[in-house]
């Protein structure tokens, strides 16, 4: 099959030329969508699993829905390649992920069947439910569908939605889309009672024969039904069998093959006859249609560019997250009280070997990322080591816990911040901009922020046996960078070069850009030294007292200027008298949009170029 040459997909260019195909039609149609999928991401990299995991799930929902009436909220939006095919934009996606093409994930801005911008995990039942409700205080037509993941039910938001939405509007329908995975495999016990729903699909046909014979039964059978309906006897419950969807006022559809078209748009068109909240329950699974992606669904669910006869990565480096997860093990192999914690991304975050060597201190909490700070803070209380490996992006979420379960306590947890700063093709959502000035702010929490596996290994060993309260050790996606041969680090701060001219003062990756940036502003004649932060908070003030001996002091930050480290040392600057010229680059008021990592580093001035631009004075 050509990528160029489709006979299905090719005319597809809204919702209303899916509606002309047959059903055996669709078919094909999915088989061809497929086909472009695999090959859009081995070029591109992307999420892979996920999508063609859903390809007949939104297949129907396009062909029995009336987009834009009819709105779409997704959950994370790492599934909606499809659906971005379907609506206008199938010449473009070969674009995707890259600067100024479409995005990974839905965004309003991109097209009208985008209800919602995504990104992250747990939050479509409640942002459906927003719109629903807007439709119906409007006076408004259309139906509203939230597709959320079971890896997504793991998300305590997605309960918050769920149990106000389900008695509340009759035009509202959730889409379980049930792979039995989220990234890493589901645990706890909502896969647990998702397994059981799965393993008595006909207990909603026993149900309704329930209902039908109580209905047609003269004089008795009618108050009996509303008896059994209202009543919270154990003669319901063995009757009736609901589900905890139910009980929270959904009508409950399942589960349904999610690769069986025809079923689907039959349990779709079903549900839009029912006069209140739905929630459909699909069974589909992740990679469907690529062996390769079927068999490892896990590695393929976010995967770079890859070979598509082998399934083999085209370029494969050890990385910071690997690097974590070697040390992190050799350290819990001499140390009993250490532990780690993982929302839903051990394998990302590289703690896939600690989990098979030390089970019993291992702990994937699901993607509940407020929940693993509360319990990092119980571990700490009860005189255990946690280490919660999470995103940058992600971390966002429990702030407040932060604050208030651990900081606030000077309980000793360790934050291990992965994709710290500008990860790339994922965008806006995904930037790891912001950690810094969220921590920077709260009191009894150290940051070190290595550039170099070596630093990764001694800041990890300082903050976990040399640091009291809370202790972020963050570092970036990928691999490491270039590294001056005569650079020694050190845990506070180096010093790289002696030059007289001028001092650039960074931390994290950017200190191998200012490296750079160095030797060839030497060539040109201007002398110039490097400090590098290795923590960054505290600032050390041995650190600024070394910048102040300058005239000229540059700061270059990879985060938001706003509460960073930047404005900090400046202000430390003053104290120590300094009066020179100080000039901060950072990330302004702004959402870093999607590139890859060096474009978005040369568009920001915090590339070895853009240093060296900003060094050239007269």
């Amino acid at each position: 099959m050509k990528d160029s040459s489709y006979e299905y997909l090719d005319k597809i260019n809204s919702p209303s030329d899916l509606k002309k195909l047959s059903v055996d039609e669709l078919d094909i149609l999915c088989s061809e969508i497929r086909d472009k999928l695999i090959k859009t991401v081995a070029k591109n990299g992307g999420h892979l699993s996920p999508n063609l995991g859903t390809v007949e799930l939104t297949v129907a929902m396009h062909y029995v829905y009336d987009l834009p009436e009819d709105e779409i909220v997704w959950d994370v939006g790492h599934q909606a390649y499809t659906h971005k095919l379907l609506t206008g934009r199938r010449d473009r996606l070969d674009t995707i992920r890259t600067k100024g093409g479409l995005s990974g994930f839905p965004k309003r801005k991109e097209s009208p069947y985008d209800a919602f911008n995504v990104g992250h995990s747990s939050t479509s039942i409640s942002a459906a439910y927003g719109i629903a409700k807007a439709k119906e205080i409007r006076g408004e037509k259309g139906r509203t569908i939230a597709v959320i993941g079971d890896g997504a039910l793991t998300g305590g938001l997605a309960y918050e939605g769920l149990n106000n939405a389900g008695r509340a509007n009759k035009n509202f329908t959730v889409i379980l889309n049930d792979n039995k995975m989220s990234i890493s495999r589901n645990v706890g016990s909502i896969a647990k009672y998702l397994t059981h729903i799965r393993i008595r699909p006909g207990y909603i046909r026993t149900k309704k024969v329930v209902e039908k014979i109580l209905i047609h039964t003269p004089l008795i059978g009618n108050p009996l039904r509303k008896l059994l309906l209202n009543s919270k006897s154990r003669l319901r419950i063995s009757v009736y069998r609901n589900t905890i969807f139910e009980d929270l006022g959904f009508v409950y559809y399942g589960p349904v093959d999610g690769h069986d078209i025809r079923k689907l748009i039959d349990a779709l068109n079903a549900s839009k006859n029912v006069n209140q909240g739905v929630l459909i329950h699909v069974m589909t699974t992740k990679g469907k249609g690529y062996q390769f992606a079927e068999d490892d669904p896990k590695s393929f669910h976010g995967i770079s560019k890859f070979d598509i006869e082998s399934g083999e990565p085209i370029s494969s480096r050890k990385g910071f997250s690997a690097h974590f997860g070697e040390v992190l093990c050799g350290i819990a192999e001499k140390d009993g009280r250490v532990c780690a914690i993982s929302a839903a991304m051990k394998i990302g975050t590289g703690l896939n070997e600690f989990s098979r060597k030390y089970k019993d201190r291992f702990f994937d909490v699901g993607i509940a990322e407020e929940h693993a700070v509360t319990f990092a803070a119980g571990l700490a209380a009860g005189e255990m080591i946690p280490v919660f490996a999470v995103y940058s992006s992600f971390l966002q979420r429990s702030y407040d816990q932060i604050i208030h379960d651990a900081a606030a306590q000077e309980l000793h947890i360790i934050l291990a911040i992965d994709r710290a700063g500008i990860v790339g093709e994922d965008g806006e959502t995904h930037q790891g901009v912001f950690d810094v000035p969220m921590l920077n702010n709260i009191p009894n929490v150290t940051i070190y922020s290595p550039c170099y596996f070596d630093e990764l290994t001694s800041c990890l060993y300082t903050a976990i046996y040399k640091t009291d309260g809370i202790a972020a050790v963050r570092y970036p996606r990928g691999g490491e960078p270039y590294r001056p041969e005569n650079y020694e680090p050190n845990d506070v701060y180096s010093v790289y070069g002696s030059g007289k001219d001028a001092v650039i003062v960074t931390y994290g990756r950017i200190f191998s850009h200012a490296a750079q940036a160095k030797e060839i502003l030497e060539e040109k004649g201007k002398k110039v030294t490097v400090i590098k932060l290795n923590r960054i908070k505290p600032i050390s003030e041995a650190a600024v007292e070394k910048a102040a001996e300058f005239e000229r002091v540059y700061f270059f930050e990879e985060g938001i200027e706003t509460g960073g480290i930047g404005e900090m040392f400046f202000f430390m600057l003053r104290d120590f008298g300094f009066k020179g010229d100080f000039e901060l680059t950072g990330i302004k008021d702004k959402f870093v949009p999607q590139s890859t990592v060096d474009e978005a580093l040369s568009d920001l001035g915090l590339d070895c170029c853009g240093i060296v631009n900003k060094l050239t004075w007269n």
